[in-house]
């Protein structure tokens, strides 16, 4: 993305009282944040993180760590149900299911991982300030106590010639889905319950509602899912999505895909969830109404920008479509200024964050790194299976008329796998004439963890051949990353 840039800075500035002046100001403290701050303390500079809420941001406290929490007792309950055929006899008419008790230990396990990104401060060096943060003009920040509704407590005014805005990201509402934070949740809130549901309408199918999904039907909650495209994942290779649907009826959890006009309504004693979908093959359609105990709404976000003062930084910072522009190496339009993580917009993944705090610190301050090659992001979903992938899918290959091959092998091919009784699932390889990768998709048990040889490959710009080359270890999953590659060139061995 090509930026120009402005310098103006406003006439404020002159008369602001300035406690402390840094190298680095960095506005947020979540995975991008706090890694931003980390390194710019390696190479020699002085660093200020300001943070309104805890630190390690919604990733650490009530995303991506605690979720994952959460999966891990659900995994627990399905673990139950495979013992007898692993010759484990077990009386399940003993087992009770606790969700809230799940839920307790997932926010446990984010205060542990908040204070752990304390201690990393500390050793740093890095002077975190608590509270709001706003610009004064393009190198000020005023800092004001974030529990003061109205803003205007002022903690303290600092400076520093380079500043990266790392605030994140927040839900988007859409008209008929709006959370209220009592039935119509969004992810945070669906940590935060004090009963659990006995039925739950999961509103969009991406990483979120999917994940959300199998934990509340693992503890037993009835669970349907409502999605207006027609696949779970839909930002998957068709493939992928097509296994999670498969897994996901066969837990029970109802699939509504392909829908028009879902809309979600808080009724005091329960929530009504209203949707039209199609009934026939002629385009009829029909109206329904269903009533669950909560709704999660799980179907976008759009960047934190409100009461920061980006209209105070010259000219004023360009945001399009709800998130702040950035290039490639975090540049906004005013020089000086950097923005990461979810605030610049997708893919809103903590791992991206990370690596954009890293690469906007090193330009910033003449360290010449890499920029973010966007086909090299992986993705990944902590369902059951899991989900992984990196680079292109074969819907955008036939859409654009790339030229490919293709080698899809099912884990039940895998020795390892079958004893294991980890058979769902399948790994997908796409490959141009030049045997260079371009797409991976994984889905199956550990796909998060296999997925990193093909990421290598793909961000060397080596060639999968590489990849056959090299001898893996017997018996292992990690097997099948080389079989699928010589089944695309029809030399598969074990398949």
């Amino acid at each position: 993305m090509n930026l120009s840039t402005t310098s103006s800075t406003s006439s404020t500035s002159s008369t602001q009282n300035v406690t402390k002046k840094y190298d680095l100001i960095v506005i947020g403290s979540g995975p991008g944040g706090y890694i931003a701050a980390i390194r710019a303390t390696q190479l020699g500079k002085q660093v200020a993180l300001i943070e309104r809420d805890k630190l390690g941001g919604v990733c650490l406290n009530r995303g991506c760590i605690p979720t994952k929490a959460l999966i891990k007792s659900a995994r627990a309950v399905h673990a139950l149900s495979e013992m007898k055929e692993l010759g484990i006899n077990i009386d399940h008419n003993s087992i009770s299911l606790d969700g809230l008790k799940a839920l307790t230990r997932a926010n446990a396990v984010a205060d542990r991982v908040s204070k752990g990104v304390g201690h990393l401060m500390k050793k740093n060096k890095i002077d975190v300030i608590s509270g709001h943060a706003r610009f004064i003009d393009q190198k000020i920040i005023e800092v004001f106590n974030p529990t003061n509704n109205t803003n205007n407590e002022s903690i303290c005014t600092i400076s520093a010639t380079k500043i990266i805005i790392a605030t994140g990201a927040k839900y988007k509402t859409f008209d008929g889905l709006t959370h209220d934070g009592v039935r119509l949740l969004g992810a945070w809130e669906a940590l935060k319950l004090k009963s659990f549901p006995k039925s739950v309408a999961v509103i969009g199918a991406g990483a979120i509602g999917v994940e959300f999904s199998y934990f509340y039907n693992a503890f037993g909650a009835e669970v349907s899912i409502f999605e207006r495209e027609p696949h779970l994942l839909p930002l998957e290779d068709s493939d992928t999505s097509l296994e999670i649907e498969r897994a996901y009826k066969r837990y029970g959890i109802k699939l509504n895909l392909g829908l028009k006009g879902v809309r979600a309504k808080n009724c005091d004693t329960h929530v009504e969830v209203t949707f039209e979908r199609a009934i026939d093959a002629n385009a009829n359609t029909e109206i329904k109404t269903e009533n669950f105990d909560i709704a999660l709404i799980a179907v976008g976000m759009t960047g934190n920008l409100n009461e920061i003062g980006l209209e105070k930084i010259g000219t004023g910072i360009k945001v399009d479509r709800g998130f702040i522009a950035a290039d490639e190496f975090g540049r906004t339009n005013v020089e000086g200024i950097y923005a990461i993580g979810d605030v610049v917009g997708a893919p809103l993944l903590a791992h991206v964050a990370s690596h954009q705090g890293i690469i906007a610190v090193e330009h910033m301050f003449g360290e010449n790194p890499h920029p973010i090659k966007r086909e090299n992001i992986p993705g990944c979903t902590y369902s059951v299976p899991e989900v992984a992938s990196v680079g292109l899918s074969e819907n955008f290959l036939k859409q654009n008329d790339i030229k490919y091959r293709v080698g899809k092998l099912p884990f039940i091919a895998n020795g390892k796998a079958i004893a294991s009784n980890e058979k769902d699932g399948m790994i997908k390889v796409l490959i141009d004439e030049n045997d260079k990768l371009l797409g991976a998709h994984i889905v199956g048990e550990h796909a998060t963890e296999l997925l990193f040889e093909y990421m290598l490959i793909k961000e060397q710009n080596g060639s999968v051949k590489d990849i056959i080359n090299t001898i893996h270890a017997h018996p292992t999953l990690g097997e099948s990353l080389s079989e699928a590659i010589l089944l695309a060139y029809n030399r598969s061995l074990n398949f």
